[in-house]
């Protein structure tokens, strides 16, 4: 179809309009790229782009994501002329307003047409590799001979600001050497960062760059429409690489007193949009969209209609060809888990003695059995995390349908690229390395549990058990720093088979990540506690372990590879004491008031709690009367039984707590 320049000259214009006047009425925003790159938005909604508004979820849309998530208006904008139903001109007026669905950066699950929540930069990027990997699994899993279902695109729109960040520069080396044909990242190159002209902070041949990181890259003038579309359909037809359009625009275009210079890049032109919005056009009606430009995208979303119905008998023809695989996508799509997945997990034997990684590793193949759409990957680390699937094998160019991920080390990359997988939602994804380098992983957490996804880190080497490695890789504050993530379980477990309850309390878990903090030293299993005690009492975050054979006196608290201590340490005070495992914090606290009380009796005010780690948190636990055995210190380096003797990690350091009290 030729593209209809003159309409979507006047539709980009309108667009900037809508971006000025709403700018302008909550004084607040970024103007720079909804006016820049205007006329990439009306190629893309108004003509390119595969989508169907009244089907936001089509399963073969093509997926934008807005890396640049500072410029919101511009998605706002073109999903308002688009026709998405939650977008209309009332939310578009209420732009940044309390309780609108045109929050100041894009929020997943909060407007329709939103792929991902964006604003801190370069994540998108991230995000939009991890659809490209999505999409390739899942079209080398479910396209048959007869019916292909799946053969959209990935596009994403990032400026300068994201091209300096890591995290994008770590998903790209990801994206060039897995081949990820199906992605198109667009560059808003306008040469403008915030505080200053690119130059002041940049000098490199960026195409140069992305061609060595295996990109195929044009170079054209962002602003011309025609140029665009030329440059977009190359990209969506060229196989082997992943393709950069580097788009040349005008910051603030329409705004002259601003436009190409760094002022254009916030709010700072919005005194200007009344002559400006006259210059272009525009009637003193604010908000105005003309009723030729509704014409054209009614129109339009009839063809995207007409495209999307023609999927539909596809779809269903797949469908009764494919049952089985129907049934597995389908339950795949409602995150759906086995309601005996607990009991699918081999019991350990009694006498085991394991390190928490590798009862892990043996939960994890019971459970990738049990839920097909479970992958996973490791920042380099398959031999010391043990999250590898044995019975796939590895996802790349070659072997699109493999279920395991070598991201290299690129723990940024890896944890943005998993959002993007979650975000999809057509696979559940696991990603590993060791916990201190959760450091390097929490923005992508963060935004995994703001954003409500059910990704699931299994990062191992959890404390100063570490040992010889020494301080720099003995995480004594990373736990608990963690657990202060709203929306995100930490989930420590202290055995095997704590640890087959936690592997099942993550996949059971839809809205929120959680994170696996397991260890590499061998712990016991504590057998003398029935298995189906433990494994259940993972998934009410906290449950009386020992139970006290007279009247309770004494609470012992613990998580993790302390609570044998804890064990120890009761065996040693007597009949009174009462040991509570608490995997997680989470959890525990969203029980009912009643079942709290039960475990922890506030009766009882003589508690304490140990852990490998520092001793904040725990105090809400313990109380003022209690005492915390923690280290509030960084380690050792030293054999790690050694490390844990030095710094108190040890049974009679709980006793001679309790007797202290």
């Amino acid at each position: 179809m030729t593209l209809n320049i003159a309409a979507l000259s006047k539709a980009a214009d309108e667009a900037r309009g809508l971006a000025m006047d709403a700018v302008h009425t909550c004084a607040s925003g970024h103007l720079g790229l909804p006016l820049g790159c205007a006329e990439i938005g009306a190629v893309l909604w108004g003509h390119a782009l595969r989508y169907n508004p009244n089907e936001p979820k089509w399963l073969n849309r093509d997926r934008f994501i807005l890396s640049a998530g500072h410029g919101s208006m511009f998605l706002y904008g073109w999903l308002h002329l688009a026709g998405y139903p939650n977008v209309d001109i009332e939310q578009v007026k209420k732009f940044r307003a309390l309780g609108s669905h045109t929050p100041g950066h894009p929020e997943f699950h909060e407007t329709l047409g939103v792929e991902a929540t964006t604003g801190p930069l370069g994540q998108g990027v991230a995000n939009a590799v991890g659809y490209a990997v999505s999409q390739k699994m899942a079209a080398a899993k479910y396209n048959t001979k007869d019916q292909t279902i799946l053969d959209n695109h990935i596009i994403a729109l990032a400026g300068d600001g994201c091209m300096q960040e890591g995290v994008a520069m770590e998903a790209m080396a990801f994206a060039g050497h897995f081949k990820l044909d199906n992605l198109i990242l667009i560059y808003d190159s306008n040469d403008v960062t915030l505080d200053a002209m690119a130059k002041e902070t940049q000098s490199e041949d960026a195409a140069k760059r992305f061609e060595a990181m295996e990109w195929s890259v044009q170079t054209i003038d962002g602003n011309d429409m025609q140029a665009f579309l030329h440059a977009f359909e190359r990209a969506k037809v060229s196989t082997g690489k992943p393709h950069m359009i580097i788009a040349k625009t005008i910051i603030g275009k329409g705004i002259p007193e601003v436009a190409g210079t760094a002022k254009a890049h916030g709010e700072g032109g919005a005194k200007f949009v009344d002559s400006s919005r006259k210059a272009l056009g525009l009637p003193e009606e604010h908000f105005f969209v003309s009723k030729e430009t509704h014409a054209y995208f009614a129109e339009h979303a009839k063809a995207m209609k007409a495209e999307y119905d023609t999927w539909s008998k596809t779809y269903a023809a797949w469908i009764k060809a494919n049952p089985e695989l129907a049934k597995e996508l389908d339950t795949a799509l409602k995150n759906e888990i086995p309601a005996d997945l607990l009991s699918r997990i081999p019991e350990f034997p009694a006498d085991a003695k394991i390190a928490t990684r590798k009862a892990g590793s043996d939960v994890l193949q019971a459970v990738a059995k049990a839920v097909p759409s479970l992958i996973g990957g490791s920042a380099d680390l398959y031999g010391s995390t043990l999250n590898y699937i044995n019975d796939s094998k590895d996802f790349n160019a070659g072997n699109p349908s493999g279920r395991n991920i070598r991201f290299g080390i690129r723990e940024h990359g890896m944890c943005g690229i998993l959002n993007g997988l979650a975000y999809d939602g057509i696979f559940r994804p696991s990603g590993a390395t060791f916990l201190v380098f959760a450091d390097y992983c929490r923005p992508y957490i963060r935004l995994a549990a703001l954003s409500g996804l059910g990704v699931v880190y299994i990062f191992t080497h959890d404390s100063v058990g570490v040992g010889e490695d020494g301080p720099t890789h003995q995480p004594v504050e990373t736990v608990s720093g963690l657990r202060v993530i709203p929306n995100l379980d930490v989930i420590r477990p202290a055995d095997p088979e704590e640890t087959a309850g936690a592997f099942v309390a993550a996949l059971q878990r839809t809205n929120g990540p959680t994170l696996l903090s397991l260890t590499r030293q061998v712990l016991p299993n504590l057998n003398d506690i029935p298995v189906k005690t433990r494994r259940e009492g993972v998934l009410k975050g906290g449950y009386v372990l020992v139970k006290e054979t007279g009247a309770l006196k004494t609470i012992l608290l613990s998580a993790g590879s302390e609570v044998q201590h804890a064990v120890a340490a009761a065996k040693t005070l007597g009949e009174g004491v009462r040991v509570v495992s608490v995997p997680s914090f989470l959890r525990f606290d969203a029980q009912p008031q009643a079942y709290k009380d039960e475990v922890l009796p506030p009766s009882c005010r003589r508690r304490v709690a140990i852990e490998a780690g520092v001793s904040g948190l725990w105090w809400k636990y313990v109380g003022l009367d209690g005492k915390v055995v923690g280290i509030d210190r960084f380690g050792l380096s030293a054999p790690g039984g050694k490390v844990m003797e030095v710094l108190g990690m040890t049974a009679q350091s709980v006793v001679d707590a309790v007797k202290s009290l």
